[in-house]
């Protein structure tokens, strides 16, 4: 490669970053329908080998996404309105939890004139406001009519981009073949072989972490809730599902899951053999994560340190927001793939006869 096309290279790099960072809000639609599409174009492949068309064979796969997505608003989010009504209504019982016995335990310990902070006046607009945030309509209607009248352009924005979604998914997945061939025919023929051979394996890496990464969130967020609701707390489906979406940082879905739990079964059977069975919870979907989930849903084929993963998710969200949440780990693997190629690339031109050996 010249040093003109490595310049290139490198303004292309730099314009995608600069592109992301400004049309952030505008390309989040098209990111979660290009990642949608990418997670169905294997499905639509396989349809297309039993020889449907394309168009049936997406048909089928919308289909089936749509399907998936309606079951999961009919199941459950009436169990999560009917979590966030008990909440709503138990809150005050947190504060007081938090304030008569957390708060002195902590102050007893660590330093005797650390302030103890009253929380009496959120008490009492809880207590007097519960039922508007009791349930998911009212939560819903009362955000609406506030930001109608505060940001009614943004609130269209939204709108829009939610109908986007599954509009541009569609169009997405049925051309995501005759996509990828014309980006293949932009490819010089000099480089095809070695651009084809990083393709290939960034797709590996990338199917593998969707794929698999995917489904062991929703596997965690089951375990997690179906022990937590055995132990009988009342928002164990709700602590279940953040602790489960919040997986894909390592160790982050445990932890935070760990202490909502713990404080929850604390305020609401004030024992301690509740908060035992909590532990026990966490510990069982932390060692089927570590060595059946992890191992057989996503294997070593990403090979992303934990430390790294932490480190894209944080650096992607402060410089390009939601959009960079988004790109972080995709983007993390692909550049693993790059950095390991030149590693071998570089250990093989040292050792050939007439390297450069220190």
């Amino acid at each position: 490669m010249s040093d003109s096309q490595k310049w290139l290279l490198l303004f292309g790099v730099m314009a995608l970053a600069a592109l992301a960072y400004f049309l952030g809000p505008v390309l989040t639609p098209f990111l979660v329908a290009a990642g949608l599409a990418y997670l169905g174009d294997p499905l639509a492949d396989r349809l297309e080998a039993r020889r449907f068309s394309r168009n049936t064979a997406v048909v089928i796969v919308f289909s089936g996404f749509a399907l998936a997505v309606v079951i999961v608003l009919a199941v459950v989010v009436p169990l999560l309105q009917q979590e966030l009504a008990t909440l709503a209504k138990k809150l005050p019982g947190y504060i007081d939890w938090l304030q008569q016995i957390a708060l002195p335990w902590v102050q007893a310990r660590l330093a005797s004139n650390l302030p103890v902070l009253d929380l009496e006046l959120i008490k009492q607009s809880l207590a007097s406001h519960w039922q508007q945030v009791g349930g998911v309509a009212a939560n819903v209607s009362t955000t609406v009519v506030s930001s109608v009248t505060s940001s009614g352009l943004a609130l269209m924005g939204f709108l829009a981009n939610l109908i986007l979604i599954p509009v541009l998914t569609f169009y997405l997945l049925r051309d995501w073949d005759l996509l990828v061939a014309r980006i293949h025919g932009l490819i010089p023929n000099r480089y095809e072989p070695r651009v084809v051979r990083l393709a290939r394996e960034c797709d590996s890496v990338l199917g593998a972490f969707m794929h698999g990464q995917l489904l062991v969130m929703a596997s965690l967020g089951l375990v997690y809730a179906v022990g937590l609701w055995m132990v009988g707390l009342d928002m164990a489906l709700l602590i279940g599902m953040v602790a489960g979406l919040v997986s894909f940082v390592p160790y982050l879905g445990f932890i935070l899951g760990m202490i909502m739990a713990g404080v929850a079964a604390a305020v609401q059977f004030q024992e301690v053999m509740p908060l035992i069975y909590v532990l026990m919870v966490f510990g069982v979907g932390q060692l089927l994560e570590s060595f059946l989930l992890t191992p057989y849903l996503l294997g070593d084929r990403i090979g992303l340190h934990p430390v790294t993963v932490i480190f894209a998710v944080m650096a992607g969200g402060q410089l390009f927001g939601f959009v960079g949440v988004l790109l972080a780990l995709p983007t993390a693997a692909v550049l693993m793939v790059l950095l390991r190629h030149l590693h071998e690339h570089y250990i093989k031109r040292q050792t050939q006869p007439g390297g450069y050996r220190r």
